[in-house]
């Protein structure tokens, strides 16, 4: 259930996405073969293998994270007035989450549950050698339901921001469909990302019917929209969304970005980074550099050159929260 507590009469996006606390911490490649990790892939756990493979970790850094969080922290980085529904548990790692997305300046208000799975968590083994090796244990963030979204505080911001992985549960998704309709009922705008393509292959049908019938804003990548228009041509998904959705913010990778609104199309080119250490969080800096823009006024195509900004800036350093300080691009991008 939702906390009591303060926050603006009118926040700029509200996000709802698995909450995970990312637990990073170096390590070798003997410790990966005795522990069975597949190095550089990102592996499922259950909740037995999570507390083993944590209790082997090193000392680390423990930190808010999940594709929403980390969107929602940019932004708040940025100077946005940021909003975030999640569920975590009432035990050490949940505690972490909690405090840590509230320092970062965004609102959660949600209390930690008592009972139920424990809070999520991305345990992330890095080598030597820069690779990223991750386990990952959705816990808790996987029963987010109804009861979980704070109408008030969807009702505030101007944007309302979907993970699209949260379609894979029953109540998440009814979360996410209450949310829609407080935003929808308060003239607010809606924005979903659709978080991978296998995510899409999952959902494709709801999701389309979801972008005709709700959505204002759709965030994909290449890969993710092809699969929804289930094509292998990106111009052709492009002009199948462009009859879609009002809005739609579609990334490249190396190749840029485009933004579709109507019958205009905003290429905007990618900034490029000084080095590629990470490529983690680059589409969460993205939608968070875009939202910024979109909340405050900038044209769209400023608000494309600002997500690549912040996307570029991700990709220069390890971890999905940008180290230098954002707020700096912002004038960049407007030139």
């Amino acid at each position: 259930m939702p906390a009591a507590g303060h926050f603006p009469e009118q926040l700029d996006v509200v996000g709802l996405g698995n909450a995970i606390v990312d637990v990073v911490a170096d390590a070798d490649d003997a410790l990966l073969a005795e522990l069975d990790l597949v190095k550089g892939a990102m592996t499922l756990i259950d909740a037995e293998r999570s507390e083993a493979l944590y209790a082997r970790m090193g000392q680390g850094i423990e930190q808010s994270g999940g594709s929403c969080a980390n969107s929602m922290a940019a932004l708040a980085a940025l100077g946005a007035s940021a909003g975030y529904v999640g569920r975590v548990k009432q035990d050490q790692l949940g505690a972490i989450f909690a405090h840590d997305i509230r320092a970062t300046g965004v609102a959660f208000l949600n209390t930690p549950v008592a009972d139920g799975p424990p809070t999520a968590r991305c345990l992330v083994f890095v080598t030597p050698d820069a690779q990223r090796t991750m386990q990952t244990y959705l816990g808790a963030c996987v029963m987010l339901d109804e009861e979980d979204v704070d109408e008030a505080l969807v009702a505030r911001a101007k944007v309302t921001y979907l993970e699209g992985y949260l379609w894979d549960r029953d109540g998440a998704k009814a979360a996410c469909l209450k949310a829609a309709r407080i935003a929808q009922a308060n003239n607010r705008k809606l924005a979903l990302t659709l978080s991978d393509s296998f995510c899409v292959g999952r959902w494709r049908s709801e999701f389309r019917d979801l972008v005709k019938s709700r959505v204002d804003i759709l965030f994909a990548n290449e890969s993710e929209i092809t699969s929804l228009y289930e094509t292998e041509d990106f111009d052709e998904a492009m002009e199948a969304v462009r009859r879609e959705v009002g809005l739609a913010v579609l990334t490249r990778g190396p190749s840029g970005s485009v933004v579709v609104a109507g019958d205009q199309s905003h290429p905007i080119e990618p900034v490029p980074p000084a080095q590629v250490l990470d490529t983690t969080g680059a589409g969460d800096l993205y939608a968070a550099g875009f939202l910024y823009g979109y909340t405050h006024d900038l044209s769209l195509a400023a608000s494309g050159r600002l997500g690549s900004a912040c996307a570029s800036a991700v990709i220069e350093q390890y971890g999905a929260r940008v180290h230098k300080p954002l707020r700096a691009l912002i004038a960049g991008a407007q030139s």
